[in-house]
């Protein structure tokens, strides 16, 4: 029998900054190439509430947010034979075709075919699944977990082992991924090498656990909450700096530490300015400064072109350059060999309906990453 149209709950974002409304939503079957999954467990990304609090014109509202998720496969489209109802899966914001000049270059994971999506629609017609009373309800990051089921192309999963905690793997779908992927293949951080790393949320901890891990010889988190600087000395951090103490610019003060600067900067804020700062901490000659953050405004990064003479490299970073499909079951094993950590992420604990709840954790910086668990 055809998968059929499903009701069930998701929290929708009338509009920007608006507190989420627990709405009775339909769920199309899948088309070609797509998945509907069951949400086991989602969690609050920064880059969700970024989105969420936009005013960006034209706006993409009503809409589902999260895109950090696990689940289990209820039904396929037509054309999907990876995946088949009861397989675990962890969502990707950015697919892999596995055919594209992109993945099938080594240096990079920018697929062409199910990269980035920015409208709030489905990549294969430009349109939604989701409704509320015949209103179209739009998607993000061609995820949308913050519902009961939803529906991604079957390139936007990846199937994990069945041993795996779905509650904690799907913090790899996303922030704790991409911050490790930043130290490992983006920055090749080598050991006894100095970081420098600004902002100490989930990415940010990511990068020092796999500097850390790579064994870096000093690890310098910068961070304006002073709270969060015993969370960053037990994922690796040696010396914690907040800005707002120090009467001279803060990449002077790193460069006085370091001898003239670090041999690698991550700048995991969202903010431009910071970009900046990151790069003039790095050390002339061979610094190397990585962004990962998502700006909300001013995404223009100016640095003196000096800064670049001088032989200091700026590069981005998505997803810490890891190919979704291909790379992320090797860090589940890794996860649940304990190679890395998972759980020490987890700050918070809520039931789908307290998902408002989590955007005020956050906006507080009050939590890490607050696991969101839907009903079973």
């Amino acid at each position: 029998m055809s998968p059929q149209i499903i009701t069930c709950k998701a929290a929708v974002a009338w509009g920007p900054g608006e507190e989420l409304v627990m709405e009775e939503v339909e769920l199309s079957p899948p088309q070609p190439m797509e998945i509907r999954i069951k949400v086991v467990c989602t969690s609050l990304c920064r880059s969700d509430l970024t989105a969420w609090q936009s005013q960006a014109t034209p706006s993409i509202f009503p809409r589902i947010f999260g895109h950090e998720a696990s689940g289990i496969v209820e039904s396929v489209g037509e054309g999907v034979t990876e995946f088949q109802g009861g397989d675990h899966v962890l969502t990707l914001f950015t697919g892999e075709c596995r055919t594209c000049r992109h993945c099938a270059s080594s240096k990079s994971n920018m697929c062409e075919e199910l990269g980035l999506e920015r409208r709030g629609v489905m990549h294969s017609d430009q349109k939604t699944r989701f409704s509320v009373k015949g209103k179209p309800v739009y998607h993000y990051c061609a995820v949308s977990s913050f519902s009961e089921y939803t529906i991604v192309h079957s390139g936007c999963a990846v199937k994990v082992r069945t041993d795996a905690p779905l509650e904690k793997l799907c913090l790899l779908s996303c922030g704790v991924a991409a911050g490790l992927g930043a130290a490992w293949k983006v920055a090749d951080v080598s050991e006894q090498s100095t970081v420098a790393i600004f902002g100490l949320g989930t990415v940010g901890l990511s990068v020092a656990l796999g500097a850390k891990l790579r064994g870096a010889s000093q690890i310098i988190g910068v961070d304006t909450n002073p709270d969060k600087f015993d969370q960053a000395e037990a994922f690796g951090v040696t010396k914690f700096l907040n800005p707002t103490d120090y009467d001279e610019p803060i990449q002077q003060v790193i460069k006085g530490m370091t001898g003239g600067g670090v041999d690698f900067a991550f700048e995991c804020v969202g903010d431009t300015g910071t970009v900046t700062t990151a790069l003039q901490s790095c050390s002339d000659g061979w610094g190397l400064t990585v962004t990962l953050g998502v700006p909300k405004v001013n995404p223009e990064v100016k640095a003196h072109y000096g800064l670049l003479l001088s032989g200091r490299t700026l590069k981005g970073s998505l997803y810490g350059g890891w190919k979704p499909k291909s790379d992320l079951p090797k860090l589940v094993d890794m996860y649940i060999k304990k190679d890395i950590p998972l759980d020490e992420f987890i700050t918070h604990n809520l039931q789908f309906d307290d998902i408002n709840k989590a955007f005020e954790l956050m906006m507080s910086g009050k939590c890490l990453r607050c696991m969101i668990h839907m009903p079973k």
